[in-house]
């Protein structure tokens, strides 16, 4: 494609998007299961409204947009008490969890460096954390060193103490993970960094906004959050289980002196003055941060937890329908609505064929081979037709097998 010598009309190029999307995933549907978190068309228009109105802003220059530095603040303060963080806290907002993930390893460097002399700095992983890890360790020049997972698939604590070295410059932990909703024992690996020196990150993209919820519904949480004395910095992504736009993401220290020293870029060698920033893009969209504010302004507790009702609902008649089907398991013990499931009976990657011919855009994933949700409130409504779904594709997949038994 090339740059059109004139300019195409507005209402053609609009129908042309419109077109588009049809190919798209239909999340509306509640059909996706990851991606896009939906929370409803009450939110939706309060979203859209809050985007427009900061549809241009620059949130690189606090003095020009006081009101959106205020409102960074709001969010970050909303967020870090959200997660039982101290007095002495800071944060900033970011584009999204690999930012703020990206961040935390950056600082951690610098920590370990300053005071700990660390001149070969290593990330300590499980391999179920994020790949936002592996990508940080590979801008910054860390070492990747991984953590293999136990019977619970959570990180393995002993093969986490053997792992640590001098070289250390952060270890950390999911809560939860994305492969299988697992949370790493936060309390006990953090402990081995506190014990040494070194930064402990819990990785909360996931369950930032949701876990505190879970929790006051009654549902069993790990610690994970600040609560633990060990744990240093900490992300949560408003984007997922926060229902704003993306990109909304926080990164949240236990000292904001260590958000400064560390994390802070600062910078006055050239003719255009001072330049600081806290993250790595340097203008910033202002619509997300809006959006993160309204939204969790607009719902408030009250509203997060009828969301995370719905979330439970889905999520327990999900797995009790995957229960249900010959053959069919949830991996491991997850804590929420994100998790994996098999069949020991049954190619489960078949099966996620026949779900993705009726619509429904489920994620595959390997050790083991599994298919893979993330639930928003919306799949509440569906659930019921989601079981019915997989359990025809099991049996159809099943009735092959027989016949394919029969003439072989």
């Amino acid at each position: 494609m090339e740059l059109p010598k004139r300019g195409i009309d507005k209402a053609e190029l609009l129908a042309d998007m419109r077109e588009r999307k049809q190919q798209d995933a239909d999340w509306r549907g509640a059909r996706t299961f990851s991606l896009i978190y939906p929370a409803g068309p009450e939110v939706d228009a309060l979203l859209e409204e809050a985007n427009g109105l900061y549809l241009y802003e620059n949130a690189l220059n606090p003095l020009r947009f006081p009101s959106l530095r205020q409102m960074e603040v709001d969010v970050v303060g909303m967020t870090g008490a959200l997660l039982h963080a101290p007095e002495s806290a800071g944060g900033c907002m970011t584009s999204g969890g690999t930012e703020s993930i990206i961040m935390a390893v950056k600082a951690a460097r610098e920590r370990a460096r300053a005071e700990r002399g660390v001149e070969r700095p290593q990330l300590l992983a499980p391999v179920t954390a994020h790949p936002a890890f592996a990508k940080a360790a590979a801008y910054l020049g860390l070492e990747l060193v991984q953590i293999p997972i136990d019977a619970d698939h959570r990180a393995d604590l002993r093969a986490a103490e053997s792992l640590i070295t001098d070289q250390t410059a952060l270890v950390m932990g999911s809560a939860p993970n994305y492969p299988f909703g697992t949370v790493d024992p936060i309390p006990e690996l953090s402990a081995l960094a506190h014990e040494r020196g070194i930064s402990f990150h819990t990785d909360a993209c996931l369950g930032g906004f949701l876990l505190p919820f879970w929790e006051r519904l009654g549902e069993p949480v790990p610690p994970f959050d600040f609560r633990v004395p060990g744990v240093t910095t900490l992300s949560a992504d408003v984007h997922k289980y926060g229902y704003a736009t993306k990109g909304a993401s926080v990164v949240l220290h236990r000292e904001q002196a260590h958000l400064d020293q560390y994390q802070r870029f600062l910078y006055s060698d050239w003719p255009g003055g001072l330049y600081f920033s806290y993250a790595m893009a340097g203008a910033r969209p202002a619509a997300p941060i809006a959006a993160a504010w309204a939204v969790m302004r607009f719902l408030g507790e009250e509203g997060y937890l009828e969301l995370a009702q719905k979330i439970r609902a889905a999520r327990n008649e999900i797995q009790a329908g995957i229960r249900s089907i010959p053959g069919m398991h949830v991996i491991g013990e997850p804590v929420m609505g994100v998790f994996a499931f098999a069949s020991s009976r049954d190619d489960i990657f078949a099966i996620g064929d026949v779900m993705d011919d009726r619509g429904w855009c489920v994620d595959r994933q390997h050790g083991p081979d599994a298919l893979h949700v993330m639930l928003s409130p919306e799949h509440a409504g569906v659930a019921a037709e989601f079981v019915a779904d997989l359990r025809a594709a099991a049996e159809s997949h099943g009735e092959s097998r027989g016949v394919q038994a029969r003439y072989s």
